[in-house]
Order: C-alpha cells, then structure tokens, then sequence
C-alpha cells in the first residue's frame, strides 16, 4: 500500500512562500490503478515527485509499503557527462538488478543504438525520454508513477510503451496524472482531481469527470 497522510509541499519563491500541495490524502492499494486529473500548474507533477522520493514533503507522512518506481519517462536524474549506458549501469547498482538483461531490454526497447553509448548532455529530450521509459521498464517495480508521458515519440513507439506498461504489466498498481480524462478513462479504475493544490475523491470516475468539467 502507499498511504498520502497530510502532505502538504511549498517552495521559496521571489515574493515569499508558496504553498503548492494543501493537507493531501489518499491511499493506493497493491493492483489498484488511480488517475490524478489536474490542470496545468495544479500540482500533479509535484506530487508524483514527493510519491516516488524524489522530494520530500515540507510536512506531512507518505508512507510506501511497495516498491514504486520513478516517474516514467523522468531523466532529471542522469548524469549529463556519462554515456546512457554508464547512468543504466549506476541505475543497475542502486536497484541490484542483473546488469545484462537491462542492457538487452533498453537497447530493443529504446531504440536508441548507437546514442546509447554517447553521453545523455547530447541527447534531444525525446531521447531522453525514451532511454528513461525503457530504463523504467526494465526495473520490476509494484507501483508505476506516470506523469504525462504515455504519448513518449511517435504513435508506433507510444503503442510499443502502452502494450508493455498496461497489457504486460496489467497486474502492477499505477499513479497516472493527467489532464486528459481520456488517458485516466481507459487506463484507470477511480479518479482524484487535484485542483489549485487541494485533492478531491470521487466514487467513481464519471463523479470526478463531473466535477473536473465544471471546475
């Protein structure tokens, strides 16, 4: 389970504090499949970001009983100076996984060739984006954190992600934050909608498009 108690998240900015997340909560259970709707600047991304442990809360507990990966398709985290494949082989370390199944998964899956062994500060963001899916994926995580990225290249390689992440994972739990109530209807079980900070639960989806539609 991935339990969201009180969690609230603000940044120092020019004219003082601002306060981002208000008093969150919710709960995740272990093949549960959530949809976050929210429009630009309401705080989806920072939230997938506290989720996965890449920031910690200002206050507030998130407590992780799963293993969750990072946020698909985020590349904030690798070394623009190594090649692809030394960040893969620094991934590989952290998470202790076999070295040369995740080599063979990202070169197919990343479709990258050659770029893999050239340094990632050269790389376009979509090159980015594609060497962090396919890392994502060749980690087994419980829970998979997706922020706006189902659409990574183009519409044959975006097909190639959704097979792999929704047919062949169909099992594992998914946080999916978008704007689009499309994405959330076709992927997700229940909706939350984030809304200028604050989180609002529904019982069901169609209650959540509802109110994301008048807000």
């Amino acid at each position: 389970m991935i339990s969201v108690e009180h969690v609230n998240k603000r940044y120092l900015t020019r004219r003082g504090y601002k306060t981002v997340l208000h008093d969150i909560n919710f709960q995740l259970k272990k093949g549960e499949k959530v949809g976050i709707l929210g429009r630009n600047g309401a705080g989806k991304s920072t939230l997938i970001r506290l989720i996965s442990g890449v920031e910690p809360p200002t206050s507030g507990t998130i407590r992780r009983e799963m293993s969750i990966s990072w946020p698909l398709a985020f590349s904030g985290a690798f070394q623009g100076s190594l090649t692809g494949m030394d960040n893969l082989r620094f991934i590989c370390r952290i998470y202790n996984v076999d070295v040369d199944y995740v080599k063979r998964f990202t070169e197919e899956f990343s479709e990258l060739g050659e770029y893999l062994y050239e340094p990632v500060k050269k790389y376009s963001s979509g090159m980015k984006a594609r060497l962090a899916f396919a890392l994502s994926l060749s980690v087994e995580f419980d829970c998979y954190l997706i922020d706006e990225v189902i659409a990574v290249g183009d519409s044959r390689f975006a097909a190639k992600c959704k097979h792999e992440l929704f047919e062949k994972r169909k099992d594992r739990s998914i946080i999916l934050v978008s704007h689009s109530p499309a994405a959330i209807r076709e992927y997700c079980d229940n909706a939350l909608v984030l809304e200028e900070g604050y989180m609002h639960s529904f019982p069901s989806i169609d209650e959540a498009y509802q109110y994301y539609n008048k807000s």
